[in-house]
């Protein structure tokens, strides 16, 4: 499906004061005509699949940003210093949370996890502000299928001193994702689960 931006949006629906409800209404949907597709597929963790998820084309979105933004900040924890992902798919997420923040007045800033260390200057594996140690940080993913993305990057951030002990998702395909963070005592919710974004996507296509 190709929509325009302007076919896909209306001002008062996507306006920063919009309800949260009718955010995720706009979000779920932006999903479906944006970056659900189905057909054969290879994923990052090696499963073959009949559906994927293009992430980018919604986290890249500026609407799909802000919603994403607006509605992954209530779910962190009061006490919450960073928020943080493995590179590329978490970067626009832990961006617009960060941004979000801001106009929340409990401005929390963002750390991207490299894959691997940069080769190069500090050679660090994590980009961003250097936190005190110690400091609680939220994992954030895109599309959750077995989970060993943000486990990486959890990973990482634990190596260097810090606190993790939650994961949020856009979306869990419920392929073992959930089970292996409880399995380390992670704790784990996803805005959207898969049953949901098929769901619409049919209804939007019939």
């Amino acid at each position: 499906m190709t929509h325009s931006t302007e076919t896909l949006t209306q001002a008062d629906m996507w306006s920063a004061t919009a309800d949260l409800t009718t955010l995720r209404h706009k979000l779920l949907d932006l999903f479906c005509q944006l970056a659900y597709q189905e057909g054969d597929f290879v994923l990052a963790s090696g499963l073959r699949s009949t559906y994927y998820i293009n992430k980018t084309q919604v986290t890249l979105h500026p609407q799909g940003a802000l919603a994403v933004g607006r509605l992954l900040f209530p779910l962190l924890p009061a006490d919450t210093q960073a928020v943080a992902g493995l590179t590329l798919g978490a970067d626009p997420i832990v961006t617009a949370v960060s941004v979000v923040s801001v106009y929340e007045n409990r401005p929390i800033p963002a750390l991207i996890i490299r894959k691997e260390a940069k080769g190069y200057g500090t050679k660090a594996y994590i980009e961003g502000p250097t936190l005190a140690e110690g400091a609680k940080i939220v994992v954030l993913e895109d599309v959750v299928t077995t989970g060993q993305s943000a486990l990486k990057a959890v990973n990482r951030l634990k190596d260097a001193g810090y606190t993790v002990e939650q994961v949020i998702g856009l979306v869990d395909r419920k392929q073992g994702g959930a089970e292996l963070y409880q399995s380390v005592g992670l704790k784990f919710e996803a805005l959207f689960e898969i049953a949901e974004v098929q769901q619409r996507y049919r209804e939007l296509a019939g």
